[in-house]
């Protein structure tokens, strides 16, 4: 099966989640920098939100730059990852709009985790359909960065009820070691 749907299909999705996600900002009532006050958390709610979204669409657009096939079992595991990143306007907004209260922060580490997870699932149909012997797979070998960002999400959970701060900075933590594209598959990329 051509992934060429399967891209169009992801992007869309992401790109609503996005636009979801920024519409849930509320105008303040007031024409003055004091009037945004009261937003910052849900700004930086929507700004982590925004970033983590980015990073999986920028991750995902390399992954599948490095396949040459889809299968069912790929598409449903991308289904199963687009589920998860869904929810990012959500419990983005609810951590904000609660100024960053122990449940929403937590729940906003399930989700994160889950997406996670699921975009592990997806990295592993993908390496099933490619092959072992696959650029992808050479690509993929180390999975030091998965490992700590599924470690710090988990650990970020059950931090988020003794301080909801140090678990947005597990988040943060997360969000920074991502940010760059992922540097095994732009090496595959640019051989």
């Amino acid at each position: 099966m051509h992934k060429g749907r399967l891209e169009a299909f992801s992007d869309g999705v992401i790109a609503i989640i996005i636009t979801i996600m920024v519409l849930e900002l509320k105008v303040p009532h007031g024409d003055s920098l004091a009037d945004l006050a009261p937003l910052w958390p849900v700004l930086v709610s929507y700004v982590l939100s925004f970033i983590n979204v980015g990073i999986y669409w920028n991750n995902h657009h390399h992954l599948m730059q490095a396949v040459h096939r889809v299968s069912g079992p790929i598409l449903w595991a991308n289904l199963h990852l687009l589920f998860w990143l869904s929810l990012f306007p959500f419990v983005g907004a609810w951590m904000g709009e609660n100024h960053f209260g122990s449940i929403p922060v937590a729940l906003y580490g399930v989700v994160s985790l889950m997406c996670a997870v699921a975009y592990t699932l997806l990295s592993q149909a993908l390496l099933a359909s490619e092959g072992c012997d696959s650029h992808l797979a050479q690509a993929l070998r180390s999975k030091r960065k998965e490992q700590v960002s599924l470690f710090c999400y988990a650990l970020a959970i059950p931090v988020a009820f003794c301080s909801a701060g140090a678990a947005c900075a597990l988040y943060s933590l997360v969000a920074l070691l991502w940010l760059a594209p992922d540097r095994r598959i732009e090496k595959l990329l640019a051989n």
